[in-house]
């Protein structure tokens, strides 16, 4: 309350010193009485131009500083409210008065403003605590026409709800000259009207008419031959302040009017429509766009297919890894009561090359576009072969070192592990395990074709969603951990006659099998879509062929070339020269 009071305090001050400090500018030079009173604040002369280093007064009535434009703004009031007193149905037994004040100035302004605000027969304003109850001289306020001068009358007017008759216009309805005229509720004028243009060129101001607007039906015609151009040769010039944009440039308007506007690219995705040049449209799904672009471009779909070259070497890679197991599998049943044979492990050599066999079929599911199938037959098959051969390599590893180290050191357990066939029992309960995990993996976890639209924006990638889950990381885990036992039997039996140690083997196609597998991980996060599927077929191969040749091809190279050594004296003789060196040790 006390700083309401104070502010009204202060404008009643600031207005009584206004008024008094300048009489002769606050008097209207041009009025008519009347039953209501309206205030016209027009600028018919001109300001002074020249720098003020303080505030002061302007004299309006100054030689050479008549202004044109606002004496005809002054008898359009004049003409329009002589018009509604000579009508006897626009206001009947009313009579409207006028009060005109020259605005040449800002003080002019502030003058003329404080004036009307005034009451009728006073000359201050009487500032009351509610100022909706306030009645000055006038009932509404026309003008000044420029933005400055406007700012400030509306801040002055503003509290004592004077109103610009805007809400009361809509309801306008006369006939002027034979015309009807009306407007609408934002005071916009409805009836038709003639296209002017005018001709500053000589000592006197003329116009002539180009056209002309018509209300019903709405049209609007111009005679472009009668505009008169104020350019070289008559040439149209450009109506908007801003240059056309390049293709693919959308339109962001940085004012209130549309013509005037900055040329911004499209983002990476989006493009500029003709129909509308103002915004930046998505592209469909199936399509993409370079930054600054007019149009949409179709997406190329990425799959590792059969036809492309490289899909061809990895068939035919696959294809002889195959053609070499079944080759080494009729190998081993030729020569199966042989001692290498044997010493491999005799049948179980069979579910061995069968578990790499079913690993190397499972890599042909990664070429061509994924199906549900496909992708359900990608990688579990290869991680439960794997699982099977690496179970056969640890059982195999381990009975030999019982056979060598603990049938005589510790004989109950191994009677009781032949007796129970504890080497196809490890194999089974393993190779249940990973085919248990696999089954988790693919019922919780399910692998589905899928289109990734994120990785690269003009690409679709056609791959499977089993990288990386869950179910994979823990088959794949379990696989690791068989590796690191058939590694640790391995070398428990290093010193094992020469025709049965193969720590040395089987160490190097354990290493290269773990390097495979971390690099595909490693290059997962780098390549996507047909690179990754190229990567695993590469992993894959290398995987088994690693297992294969570590294990198999020494065998083979005996079987087939060193005849000799496969025989059964050659192996006594290693057994005899081992259990020489252990018992002088």
């Amino acid at each position: 309350m006390l700083r309401g009071a104070a502010h009204l305090l202060g404008l009643q001050l600031s207005v009584a010193w206004a008024l008094s400090c300048h009489e002769t500018q606050s008097s209207p030079e041009f009025s008519l009485p009347g039953d209501y009173l309206l205030a016209g604040l027009l600028p018919l002369h001109g300001d002074l131009q020249h720098e003020r280093h303080r505030p002061e007064v302007t004299l309006c009535d100054r030689p050479d500083s008549f202004n044109g434009h606002g004496y005809h703004v002054f008898q359009a009031i004049r003409f329009g409210i002589e018009e509604i007193n000579n009508s006897t149905t626009l206001l009947p037994n009313v009579t409207l008065g006028y009060e005109l004040y020259d605005v040449c100035s800002d003080s002019a302004n502030v003058y003329a403003t404080l004036r009307v605000l005034s009451r009728l027969g006073t000359d201050h304003v009487e500032i009351q605590e509610d100022l909706q109850h306030h009645s000055p001289r006038v009932v509404a306020v026309i003008g000044p026409d420029s933005n400055r001068q406007a700012a400030t009358t509306a801040a002055l007017l503003g509290p004592f709800l004077v109103p610009l008759l805007l809400e009361q216009i809509r309801k306008v309805n006369f006939l002027l000259h034979e015309d009807t005229v009306t407007f609408t509720d934002v005071g916009d004028p409805l009836g038709g009207y003639d296209v002017i243009a005018w001709d500053w060129s000589g000592p006197e101001w003329t116009f002539r008419v180009i056209g002309s607007s018509l209300r019903s039906p709405v049209h609007l015609d111009i005679n472009k031959t009668k505009i008169q151009w104020d350019t070289k040769d008559n040439k149209v010039p450009q109506s908007v302040c801003s240059s056309d944009c390049l293709d693919g440039y959308q339109r962001v308007v940085v004012s209130f009017h549309h013509c005037c506007f900055q040329c911004v690219p499209c983002e990476a995705g989006t493009f500029v429509n003709k129909s509308d040049l103002h915004s930046c449209q998505p592209c469909g799904k199936e399509e993409w766009a370079p930054q600054g672009s007019h149009t949409c471009f179709p997406r190329a779909v990425v799959v590792l297919t059969w036809r492309e070259p490289i899909g061809w070497v990895l068939l035919t890679a696959n294809t002889l890894l195959l053609l070499l197991l079944l080759g080494t599998a009729g190998l081993c049943a030729r020569h199966l009561h042989t001692p290498v044979v044997k010493s491999a492990g005799g049948r179980l050599c069979f579910l061995m090359l069968g578990s790499l066999a079913a690993g190397s079929c499972s890599l042909y599911g990664f070429l061509g576009e994924p199906t549900p199938p496909a992708c359900l037959l990608r990688r579990a098959p290869l991680l439960l072969g794997l699982a099977i051969f690496l179970s056969c390599l640890t059982i195999r590893s381990f009975q030999l070192v019982i056979i060598f180290k603990f049938s005589t050191k510790v004989p109950s357990f191994y009677h009781t592990w032949v007796r129970n066939h504890g080497a196809g029992l490890f194999v089974l309960v393993s190779s249940a395990v990973q085919l248990l995990l696999c089954l988790i993996w693919l019922a919780v976890w399910t692998p589905l074709p899928t289109r990734d639209y994120q990785r690269y924006p003009h690409l679709v990638m056609l791959e499977c969603t089993e990288v990386n889950s869950p179910g994979f990381m823990m088959a794949f885990a379990y696989n690791v951990f068989l590796s690191v036992c058939a590694f640790a039997c391995s070398y428990l039996g290093k010193e094992l006659p020469e025709n049965y140690n193969e720590a040395k083997c089987v160490t190097f196609s354990l290493l290269l099998n773990f390097v495979s597998w971390i690099t595909v991980f490693t290059m997962a996060s780098v390549f996507q879509g047909k690179y990754l599927s190229v990567l695993s077929v590469l992993t894959g191969l290398s995987s088994l062929g690693s297992l294969f040749g570590g294990y198999f091809l020494p065998k083979c190279y005996v079987i087939l070339c060193r005849p000799d050594l496969n025989s059964t004296e050659h192996f006594q003789a290693s057994i005899q020269d081992y259990t020489r060196r252990c018992g002088s040790s």
